[in-house]
Formats: structure tokens, C-alpha cells, sequence
């Protein structure tokens, strides 16, 4: 019989203190990937036990010298590309390419981190008093607890972890339960290229377990990508603990607009390419389509008949852009809200959701599986469908009439912030999106996927309260100080103020 696979923490695979297992499927045929052991708040008080522990001597190594191990999980990534790519296609679902490029991913982002650590840091500010010098220091917070989607089961891993690490901060994390096999691989990584005991821990489990980790006082900073309901409650917890900070990157009802302007071509393969990959299973994947009407129907008949078309299947198979849904709840939601949508009155133009039996390859009937759903609706209608996020691949088409300014009006008509495209030919247009359009991520004349990670990640509005990757995840795991130093044997002040002192015998 195979072995219940193990939490990984202070240096040691261990099976932690509770007796609860869980195990990963394969969304495409059903099949058990693996058994993993369930953490308990007593595994994550062990971890961040030995992350507090391991903290004092893991700051006091330079930066290039924590990049060293960083540098190693690169070369390790590299190595293993194409065997955790299908670890990951076969554990979440998403079509090979896309599991190839979340190694992809992971290894860019601590390729950028690590080479980021000979970067200069910190400013030197200039002083009113010539004899001062005065500049910005940079200084790791201490733990960073992580927790990450099962969607990105690899790349989004980095993300958080490669600059926290970088940084001298040590980590508690805590995969996604639907992908805990790629958190158990990434585990292996660090533990074969001796990360210091305690500097890197993982826990497997469930919300507890991240909850765990959330309300622990030990935690300086929680760096969080998932939805934008655990993602508050995240932020709501953490907001209440004085002194902890918390970067949320959480989801999206993203839209793409389509102008008068806009290269069809373009628009077209942006639009499916932003709908369906991953099987809409994005934080940044649109689900709204907002099209003017001089193009709306030349638009929406080249549209449609992709959807009809869009090749659904095993995601090993190369010709396949479509996977499973990752988990039969999942299936569950994606169909009510396409049940949803023909409740509120839409005109429904494509209905996939029940795939015909004869696209099922063969050995994968008991696959999560449902297509494209797309419909045509009224922009101004308060429809739950336009403007709650679904994340699958179900699609509104609003046509809208007029200027740019209304276009992005219905474009911003949603409480989600995240990511968006416009198409269009005339850079006007395209600049009264970018000035205009409530999101933190922005395209043109692209899909609204496949930001490089260089860049920073994350929302606006109900989309998130930080940027949990790249540069930005910087400011929410190092503490900064203003440092000023005295070259002179006088005491002089800013602002004028005197720094003479005055006693009473001062008459």
C-alpha cells in the first residue's frame, strides 16, 4: 500500500499529531493521485514553533547567501519541468501547455528574486542639514505564514515564497487541499537542497489549518491568493492583530472591452483565450464580453462558433485546450449559475454544460467535465450572473452603444477589481481604459491572462488589498526604517527647531 504522505516541518517529514487523511484526485478520470495527512492547529503551532526558532539565524545571512538556496530550487524547477508540469496537468486539470508553463512561472519568479538580492536597496535621501545622512533601510518582518489556490499549484507557491525568503523571512505554508501532491513535490525541493531546519515548513490541510495559521500572533505578515470570501475574512483577521500586515490577491468578474476600433482578429482570439483557458478557472479569466454595436454581431457570431467548437478533453493530450473543472462541487456551482442566468432571462447561445458523451475520452467518464456556456444580456440589468464571479467558462456578451467612457462604465459596473483588456486601434481609446478602467492588472489588444512575473499581481475594490507577488510583495514582507546619522560634533534639527537645552540657571 503506498504511504500517507507527510507534513514537512523544522527540517523533518513528519505525520504531525492528528490521525485525519485526505486524498488528491485526478479531476479528469477520478482517480487517487495520493493520501496526504490532514493538519491540525497543532501541526501549525510546530511550525511556527520552528519558524520563529530558525528566524534570528536565517536574517542574519546576507541576501546573496539566502539566494544561493534559492538558486538551487531554480535548477531544480528547470530539471523537473516536464515531469511536474504533467504532475500538475494530472492534479488540477489544466490542459499540458498551461502545467508546463506554472513551472514556467515558478522558476521566472525565483530566477527574478533571487537575482534580485545583488540589487541595490533602500534610498539615500537627501537631509536639510548637510551634515546628516539620511536613508531608507529594508528589514525582513520575521514569519510569513502562505496560502496558496490549487489553481496555480506551483507557480503561485513562488510567488509568495521565493521574496519572503529572499528577504530573511522564514515560512509556514499552507498548500491548497485540492493539490496537495505539487505542495508535497515542492516540499521535497527544499528539503534536497538543505534549506536551514525551520526556514521552510508546509503544512497539509484544510481552512482550519490556514486559519491556524491566520489568527497565530507569531505570523508578522499572511501573503493569500483564493477567493475574495476567505480572502476578506483573511484581511478582516488580520486587521484586528496591531502590527500584521496581510497582502490578498482574490478574484474577479473581469471584463474585456471590444471597441467600434477594434482588429476583429484580435479581439476574437483575446476573448477566447480569456474566457477558456484553464477552464475560465483564472482569477483573471473574463466572463464578460462588452462589445459595441457597430462590430457586436460579426463579433459575436465568430465568437460563438469557437465556443461551439473549443476542444474539450484529456488535458495530457496536446490537442486539447479545455480540462475538467477541479472538483465535482465545482461542476456543481458552474452549472447552477448557468441555470442561474437562463432564470434571469438571458438569451443563452451556447450550451455546453453538459458535455455530449461521445467528447469524453475514453477511461475519463468520471471527469469533471462541462464546456462553454455563453449568452447575450443587458448591460444595465442588476443580473447575479453579469456580476458575480463563477470561475468557469461562462460567458456574457453586453453590447454597448456610444463612446468609450460608456463602455468603461459597464466595464467598472461590478464590485471586483481585478483584471481587464480593451481591443482597439485607435490609442485614444486605449488610453481613456487605462486611465479610467478600476483594475490592477491591465491589457491591450491582449487577453487579460498571462501576466509575467516581474510585474506586480493583484486588485482593486473587492478583488484585494495587496499584491502578494513579484515587486510589491516586497512592502508586505520586510519592515522599512528611516535612518538618519549624525556626522558632525553638533546637534543640529530640522524644521529650525532649536536643539539648544535650557536649564533653570539659564537667567
Amino acid at each position: 500500500m503506498e504511504a500517507t504522505h507527510d507534513h514537512y516541518i523544522d527540517g523533518e517529514w513528519t505525520d504531525g499529531t492528528g490521525r485525519e487523511t485526505f486524498e488528491s484526485t485526478n479531476p479528469a478520470t477520478g482517480d487517487t493521485l495520493g493520501t496526504f495527512r490532514r493538519g491540525t492547529e497543532s501541526d501549525v503551532d510546530q511550525a511556527l514553533t520552528a519558524a520563529e526558532a530558525a528566524e534570528s539565524e536565517w536574517r542574519a545571512l546576507s541576501r546573496i547567501d539566502r539566494a544561493e538556496y534559492l538558486w538551487d530550487i531554480y535548477h531544480e524547477l528547470r530539471d523537473r519541468h516536464e515531469e511536474l508540469g504533467t504532475i500538475v496537468t494530472r492534479e488540477c486539470g489544466k490542459e499540458i501547455s498551461e502545467g508546463k508553463a506554472d513551472v514556467t512561472e515558478a522558476w521566472h519568479m525565483v530566477e527574478w528574486a533571487a537575482g534580485d538580492a545583488r540589487h541595490p536597496k533602500g534610498d539615500v535621501v537627501p537631509s536639510e542639514i548637510p551634515e546628516k545622512d539620511a536613508y531608507m533601510r529594508r528589514k525582513p518582518r520575521g514569519v510569513v505564514g502562505c496560502i496558496t489556490p490549487w489553481n496555480f499549484p506551483v507557480a503561485i507557491p513562488f510567488w509568495h515564497m521565493a521574496v519572503a525568503l529572499i528577504e530573511g523571512n522564514t515560512v509556514v505554508w499552507k498548500p491548497a487541499e485540492q493539490t496537495p501532491l505539487c505542495g508535497h513535490v515542492i516540499a521535497e525541493m527544499f528539503d534536497d537542497i538543505g534549506i536551514p531546519d525551520g526556514v521552510f515548513n508546509m503544512v497539509q490541510g484544510f481552512g482550519d489549518a490556514g486559519a491556524a495559521i491566520v489568527e497565530d500572533q507569531r505570523v508578522d505578515t499572511v501573503l493569500f491568493t483564493g477567493s475574495a470570501e476567505v480572502g476578506q475574512q483573511v484581511a478582516q483577521t488580520v486587521a484586528e492583530q496591531p502590527g500584521k500586515l496581510a497582502a490578498c490577491e482574490m478574484g474577479g468578474k473581469n471584463g474585456i472591452v471590444i471597441t467600434d476600433e477594434a482588429d476583429l482578429d484580435i479581439a476574437v482570439h483575446s476573448a477566447v483565450m480569456s474566457s477558456f483557458k484553464t477552464t475560465g478557472q483564472r482569477c483573471v479569466s473574463s466572463e464578460r464580453l462588452i462589445v459595441h454595436e457597430a462590430i457586436y454581431d460579426e463579433f459575436k457570431d465568430r465568437f460563438v462558433e469557437v465556443a461551439e467548437s473549443v476542444a474539450v478533453g484529456d488535458p495530457l493530450e496536446e490537442d486539447t485546450f479545455m480540462g475538467p473543472l477541479i472538483e465535482p462541487e465545482h461542476v456543481e456551482k458552474v452549472t447552477r449559475y448557468n441555470e442561474l442566468a437562463r432564470e434571469e432571462g438571458v438569451d443563452v447561445l451556447v450550451d455546453r454544460t453538459e458535455l455530449d458523451p461521445a467528447e469524453i475520452p475514453d477511461g475519463h467518464e468520471d471527469g469533471n467535465w462541462v464546456g462553454p456556456f455563453v449568452y447575450e444580456a443587458d448591460p444595465d440589468a442588476p443580473l447575479r450572473c453579469t456580476h458575480e464571479e463563477v470561475f468557469g467558462p461562462h460567458v456574457a456578451l453586453l453590447e454597448y452603444s456610444g463612446d468609450i467612457e460608456r463602455a468603461v462604465e459597464i466595464h467598472n459596473d461590478t464590485d471586483y477589481g481585478l483584471a481587464g483588456a480593451v481591443i482597439s486601434e485607435d490609442y485614444r481609446q486605449i488610453n481613456y481604459y487605462r486611465d479610467h478602467a478600476e483594475v490592477g492588472l491591465s491589457y491591450g489588444n491582449l487577453p487579460c491572462i498571462g501576466a509575467e512575473v516581474q510585474l506586480p499581481f493583484g486588485g482593486v475594490k473587492k478583488s484585494g488589498n495587496g499584491y502578494p507577488s513579484a515587486r510589491e510583495v516586497i512592502e508586505a514582507v520586510t519592515e522599512r526604517t528611516a535612518w538618519t546619522l549624525n556626522n558632525s560634533t553638533d546637534i543640529e534639527m530640522a524644521q529650525g527647531l532649536s536643539a539648544d537645552i535650557k536649564t533653570a540657571d539659564d537667567d
